[in-house]
C-alpha cells in the first residue's frame, strides 16, 4: 500500500486504528496522536511509514504521568504485524489468519518441524486456532511487544512476518503437550497460562519450540579432567552447547596449578590462566550464529594455588596475556575460609595435582568436615607446597575484583551441598552461568581402544553433565496463592516434558537430563508482586511475607512433581536421596503447623510415590523474558522508576508496572535500597529452594570497604548458596544471560 495519507479513505482508516489503539486507555486520546501526525504528512508516505511515525508518536509520550502510550504504541505495532501477516500469508483482512496453513507454510520452508504436522491432525489445529484469544495481544506493552515479534515469533525466509503473537504461543504450546495423552486438552492449558503472561518459559524454548531443532534447555555445567585430552574435551563441549545458544558454567578446580609438574617434569604447568584464554577465544569465535558471543563462567576454588591470578583476570591493569576478559570468573569457597577470615588467619593454596599425587584423593571432592580434615591435614604435611596469605588480604582482592569487574561470582561449596537433596549419588563444585543451578557434577571420562579388526576408538564414559531446565512464574500476574495453585503444576509438567521432548547438543547432558529430569523454577515480577501488596522492601513484613510465599511456591512445586511421579514415575535416582528418606524436609525444619502446607502429609506421599524430578527450585535471571510480560527482573528490586532502551534505533521510555502516586515510594530503586534486606530475603528464600538464586548486590551512595565485606558474610551466615553480579554505580553494562533467562 503506497497511497498518500492525504487521501480521505486513508485518514478514515488512520482513525480507526488510533481508535483501536487508544481504546479503555485513560488518558490516551485518538484526536491527540492525530493532531501531531498532520507534521509529518508528506506526499507518497506508505502505511508503514505512517505506523512507524504513529508508533513513534506514542512511544515518546510515555511517562510517569501517562503510562498507558505503551499500550497504545504496543497496539499500533499489533496493527502493522496483522497487516504485515497478511501481506505475507496471502489474506486480505486485518488480523489473524489460517493457523494449520500457517504450519505447513512454515513447515515447508524449514522453519516448524515436522513433527508438529505428524502429531496434529488438520482438525485438531483447527480446534486450536478456535481457542486462539486474539484479545490477549494487548496485554504486552511496547517494548515487549516488539521484543517478542522481533526475537521469538518465526519469521519467513526474508524475516517477514508470517506467525503472530498468539499463533506463537500456541505453536509452543502444542509442542510442549506432544508427550501428553491428552495432548489438546494440555495445549490449550499451556497456551493459557502462557499468553496470559502468568508464566514464562526459558528463552531457548520459546525461540526453539516447534522448530526443527529444538534445543530447549538454557545452561550447562562441565567438569573436565586434569589431563590435555579431558580440557580439550570440555572445551569442545563448550564450543558445541555455544553454537546452539546455551550458556555454560565450567569447573576448572581440578587443574593443575602453575609450576607444577607434568609427567615428573617439575614446574612445568602453565596454570588454569591458559585455559580460561581459550575459553575465552571458543567464546568469541563460536557466537551463536552471529547474534552474540558464546558465555561461559569458569570456576575456580579459593584454597586453589592459581587463586590470586585468576581474581585478575578481567581487570583492565597489568599484562594483558594473562587476561580473559570475555567469560565470567567465580569463585568457590567453603565455610572454613569465612571461619579463617573472621579469625583474621593465614589462609593456605595448594595445587590439586599435587595433592593428589601426595594423598592419594583430591581436596576438591570433600566438603563439611570432610574437606576441613583433609586440608589441615594438608597444611600440616610439610612435603606438600602451599602458598600462604592472610584470609583479609585474599578477601580484598575478590571485593576489588567484584568492584571494578561485576564478577567474580560465589559459590558457598557448603552450603550447597549440605542441602544438595542429591548427595547420596555426588557433589557440587560450583554453579553455572546464571548460578542459580546447584546439581550434581562429575567429569566425563575418554576410554580408548583398538578392536580386534585394528579400529581405533574412542569411548566415553557419561558423568554428570549438567543441564537447566528453566521456567518463572510471573508473580506480577500470578500473584494470589490460588493462582500458584493453578499455574505452578502446569509449570512443572511443561518443563518435565522439555526434559522428554529436548534435542540436547550433547549425548552426556541428555544422558543426565534423563537421570535427574532436574528443573529450575523460578519467578519473576518479585518487586512488581510486593508492590502489589503493599509491602516496603526495607522491612520485616518483607522479610515474614518472603517466607510465606516461597514456602507455598515450593510446597505447590513438590506436591506437583510428586503427582507426576505417581503418573509417570520418579526420577532414576530418588531412592535414598533426601527427597525418599525425609532429610530434606527435615534440614528445612518443615512440620505441618496450626497454618501453612501439610508438610507432613506431603513428606509421606513423596516417600511413598516419589518424585518425578530430582531438582525443582532455581530462580534464574530474566532481565530478557520479564521484558516480553511486563513485569520486573526476577528476585531483583527495579533498577529505575522510569528508564529508556534502545529499539531499532528508537529510545523507549519505560515506566515501572503500575507506577502512579500510590506506588511510586514502594519502587525504591536498586542502588538506594539497604542491601541488607536484599541477602536478609535471599537467606529466608533460600531455604526453599534446592537449588540456588540469581542475587545481585547493588552499590549505594555509602559503600565502604567494612560494609562491602559485611555484605559478603551476611549472606554466608544467611546460608545463601550463591552470589550473582555486584552492580556498581558505572558497570551495569553487563548482561544477564540471555539464554537463562526464564
Amino acid at each position: 500500500m503506497t497511497t498518500s495519507v492525504k487521501d480521505d479513505r486513508n485518514i478514515e482508516q488512520i482513525r480507526e486504528v488510533l481508535q483501536f489503539a487508544c481504546d479503555g486507555l485513560a488518558g490516551c486520546e485518538p484526536a491527540e496522536l492525530e493532531e501531531e501526525l498532520q507534521a509529518h504528512w508528506t506526499a507518497g508516505l506508505t502505511s508503514t511509514d505512517l505506523e512507524n511515525i504513529l508508533m513513534q508518536l506514542a512511544v515518546e509520550k510515555i511517562s510517569v504521568q501517562r503510562p498507558d502510550w505503551t499500550f497504545v504504541a504496543a497496539r499500533l505495532l499489533c496493527h502493522s504485524l496483522y497487516r504485515e501477516a497478511g501481506q505475507s500469508r496471502g489474506y486480505q483482512h486485518i488480523g489473524y489468519g489460517d493457523f494449520y496453513q500457517l504450519l505447513v507454510t512454515l513447515t515447508d520452508i524449514g522453519r516448524y518441524g515436522t513433527y508438529m504436522l505428524d502429531a496434529y491432525t488438520a482438525a485438531e489445529i483447527a480446534e486450536l486456532q478456535a481457542y486462539i484469544k486474539p484479545e490477549r495481544d494487548l496485554l504486552f506493552n511496547y517494548i515487549g511487544l516488539r521484543h517478542w515479534s522481533d526475537r521469538y515469533t518465526i519469521r519467513g525466509l526474508n524475516h517477514e512476518v508470517m506467525e503472530l503473537p498468539q499463533e506463537a504461543y500456541m505453536g509452543i504450546a502444542m509442542h510442549l503437550a506432544l508427550v501428553e495423552t491428552d495432548k489438546i486438552g494440555y495445549a490449550k492449558k499451556f497456551y493459557d497460562v502462557l499468553s496470559l503472561h502468568l508464566m514464562t518459559s526459558a528463552t531457548p524454548t520459546l525461540g526453539n519450540a516447534r522448530t526443527p531443532y529444538p534445543q530447549m534447555s538454557s545452561c550447562f555445567i562441565d567438569t573436565p579432567e586434569d589431563s590435555l585430552r579431558g580440557i580439550y574435551n570440555g572445551l569442545k563441549a563448550f564450543a558445541d552447547v555455544s553454537k546452539n545458544a546455551g550458556g555454560m558454567g565450567v569447573y576448572f578446580g581440578k587443574l593443575r596449578a602453575t609450576n607444577s609438574e607434568i609427567r615428573g617434569h617439575k614446574n612445568a604447568g602453565g596454570g588454569v590462566i591458559p585455559w580460561a584464554r581459550l575459553y575465552n577465544d571458543t567464546a568469541v569465535a563460536v557466537n551463536q550464529l552471529g547474534r552474540r558471543a558464546g558465555s561461559v563462567s569458569i570456576w575456580l576454588d579459593v584454597f586453589h594455588k592459581d587463586i590470586v591470578d585468576w581474581l585478575d583476570l578481567k581487570t583492565n591493569n597489568g599484562d594483558e596475556r594473562r587476561k580473559a576478559h570475555d567469560v565470567f570468573t567465580g569463585v568457590c569457597i567453603p565455610d572454613l575460609f569465612y571461619r579463617t577470615l573472621l579469625a583474621e588467619g593465614t589462609w593456605h593454596l595448594f595445587d590439586p595435582h599435587e595433592i593428589k599425587l601426595r594423598k592419594g584423593w583430591s581436596l576438591e571432592d570433600s566438603w563439611g568436615e570432610e574437606f576441613e580434615a583433609k586440608y589441615a591435614e594438608c597444611a600440616a604435611d610439610e612435603a606438600i607446597s602451599r602458598t600462604e596469605i592472610p584470609a583479609l588480604e585474599l578477601m580484598i582482592l575478590i571485593m576489588t575484583s567484584a568492584y571494578e569487574t561485576g564478577v567474580p561470582f560465589v559459590f558457598h561449596r557448603d552450603h550447597a551441598n549440605r542441602m544438595n537433596p542429591n548427595k547420596h549419588k555426588g557433589m557440587v563444585y560450583c554453579s553455572n552461568l546464571c548460578v542459580e543451578i546447584i546439581q550434581n557434577m562429575t567429569p566425563t571420562t575418554e576410554v580408548e581402544e583398538v578392536s580386534a579388526e585394528g579400529e581405533y576408538l574412542i569411548k566415553y564414559k557419561s558423568g554428570d553433565f549438567v543441564v537447566c531446565n528453566l521456567s518463572s512464574t510471573n508473580l506480577g500476574r500470578t500473584n494470589t496463592f490460588e493462582l500458584i495453585d493453578e499455574v505452578v503444576p502446569l509449570q512443572i509438567r511443561m518443563m518435565d516434558n522439555v526434559i522428554t521432548l529436548n534435542q540436547l547438543p550433547l549425548s552426556q547432558a541428555a544422558i543426565t537430563n534423563k537421570r535427574y529430569r532436574a528443573v529450575g523454577l523460578g519467578t519473576s515480577g518479585y518487586h512488581h508482586h510486593l508492590v502489589q501488596k503493599g509491602i516496603r522492601w526495607e522491612s520485616q513484613e518483607h522479610l515474614d511475607y518472603v517466607d510465606e510465599l516461597y514456602e507455598y511456591i515450593n510446597f505447590t512445586a513438590i506436591k506437583a512433581s510428586m503427582e507426576l511421579a505417581k503418573e509417570k514415575g520418579a526420577y532414576e535416582y530418588f531412592a535414598g536421596s533426601d527427597w525418599q528418606t525425609g532429610e530434606y524436609f527435615e534440614l528445612r525444619g518443615y512440620r505441618t503447623a496450626e497454618r501453612g502446607p501439610d508438610w507432613d502429609w506431603l513428606r509421606e506421599e513423596v516417600r511413598k510415590h516419589g518424585l518425578r524430578n530430582g531438582y525443582l527450585m532455581a530462580i534464574a535471571p530474566t532481565g530478557s523474558t520479564s521484558v516480553l510480560v511486563g513485569t520486573t527482573a526476577s528476585i531483583d528490586p527495579i533498577f529505575k522508576r522510569v528508564f529508556a532502551e534502545e529499539k531499532k534505533g528508537l529510545l523507549v521510555r519505560q515506566v515501572a508496572p503500575e507506577l502512579n502516586a500510590r506506588t511510586m515510594f514502594l519502587y525504591k530503586e536498586a542502588h538506594h535500597i539497604d542491601q541488607r534486606y536484599s541477602i536478609l530475603a535471599a537467606g529466608v528464600r533460600q531455604r526453599h529452594l534446592d537449588q540456588s538464586q540469581s542475587l545481585n548486590l547493588y552499590a549505594t551512595a555509602d559503600l565502604d570497604e567494612q560494609k562491602f565485606l559485611e555484605m559478603y558474610l551476611l549472606a554466608w551466615e544467611q546460608g545463601v548458596k550463591t552470589l550473582y553480579y555486584f552492580r556498581n554505580f558505572d558497570a551495569d553494562a553487563e548482561e544477564d544471560c540471555a539464554a537463562c533467562s526464564s
